[in-house]
């Protein structure tokens, strides 16, 4: 179901309280939240460094088909060589009870099938973006958490991060006016040895990896779900790495309140991750909006006749973000509470990158 305005504002205000997550669970509650990290890759390493500064959290497992590497890494966080495990065997940390929940750093197409297993197993789940590789997917590794009675939350940062946090309360208050048109892209030189792109483990190209984020900011910065997109896509099949994938995307999605977001994703060229908000009395700037670190906020605004200027860079450093995200779902477990980026949230993104897909004249699996 589509979130409204209230709902959203209300789903604004958690993301803020999340900030304050640490010092809140250490009043509540002095257990942590034992997490079993499934993949050991680079935003796996983010996450990890992440909770390694939140009081409500804590690595206690490893999955991994790389028995030196999790060994490393098992020594580093303290994990017991008994909680590590491989992908055959992982399911058997349903009796390790000092496994509450697990964090899925796989590949795209592998989402579902260990989150649902994660799931059987009795364990919450924290599954990376983009939820899965298919819509179909995506609804499954819902339905097997509810059957389950276990929380799914899908790992949207930004959700949690004060810089778009500040550019959304901006919003709501009427800062710019009414949003007109919202500008916003992110890209990068994707390596042709680089997992993301061969389709069968990444599912599509850029719009699955870096394009989700501008495609979720235009929803979180208007409180509203797109009614309609056109899209077009370019790939140059001379270059190895696309034979599989599109280089490049743009869409432009129509919203309720006439709004309308024009974005674009590409593997095959540096692009900034940004986005511009133009309203009827002003604008907000958040360049760069989507890494971990470096964030700044600028703007405009001329409403009720008085000129406002702001320059707000964000001083705070990678893996704050993760240790945001982590707060707040260890948070939601330890007291029961419906994450603010849940499973729905993500199956929306699915179902609008489907459409995406199809106005660009490209099959999603």
């Amino acid at each position: 179901m589509p979130l409204s305005r209230r709902d959203f504002t209300r789903l604004s205000a958690i993301g803020l309280a999340a900030q304050f997550a640490p010092k809140l669970g250490a009043q509540s509650s002095d257990r942590k939240v034992g997490y079993a990290i499934i993949g050991l890759g680079r935003i796996a390493d983010h996450f990890m460094r992440g909770i390694q500064n939140t009081q409500n959290s804590k690595v206690t497992a490893l999955v991994s088909g790389h028995p030196d590497k999790a060994a490393r890494i098992a020594a580093q966080y303290g994990v017991p060589k008994s909680s590590i495990y491989n992908y055959e065997n992982m399911d058997a940390f349903r009796d390790n009870h000092e496994v509450d929940a697990v964090y899925v750093a796989l590949p795209n197409s592998m989402h579902s099938e260990y989150t649902i297993r994660s799931a059987k197993a009795g364990k919450h789940v924290l599954c990376e973006k983009p939820m899965s590789a298919t819509v179909p997917e995506a609804q499954a590794m819902i339905d097997a958490c509810k059957a389950a009675n276990v929380k799914l939350m899908i790992a949207y940062r930004c959700h949690y991060e004060p810089t778009n946090l500040r550019a959304v309360k901006l919003i709501r208050d009427g800062a710019i006016g009414k949003i007109q048109v919202i500008q916003s892209a992110f890209g990068f030189n994707c390596d042709p040895k680089d997992w993301r792109v061969n389709k069968p483990l990444s599912g599509g190209g850029p719009l699955f990896d870096v394009g989700i984020y501008c495609l979720n900011a235009t929803r979180y910065l208007t409180g509203e779900e797109p009614t309609s997109f056109s899209a077009y896509a370019y790939s140059d099949r001379s270059d190895p790495r696309f034979r599989e994938i599109e280089a490049s995307i743009s869409w432009v999605s129509k919203f309720p309140s006439g709004a309308i977001a024009n974005c674009s994703t590409t593997y095959s060229a540096p692009m900034d991750g940004y986005f511009r908000v133009h309203g009827s009395q002003g604008w907000i700037e958040v360049n760069p909006a989507f890494v971990y670190d470096g964030l700044v906020l600028k703007g405009q605004s001329f409403a009720d006749g008085k000129y406002v200027e702001w320059n707000e860079p964000n001083p705070e450093k990678d893996p704050i973000h993760f240790q945001r995200e982590a707060n707040h779902f260890s948070d939601c477990i330890l007291h029961n509470k419906t994450p603010q980026s849940p499973g729905e949230e993500g199956l929306r993104d699915m179902q609008y990158i489907r459409e995406i897909y199809r106005t660009a004249g490209i099959t999603m699996a």
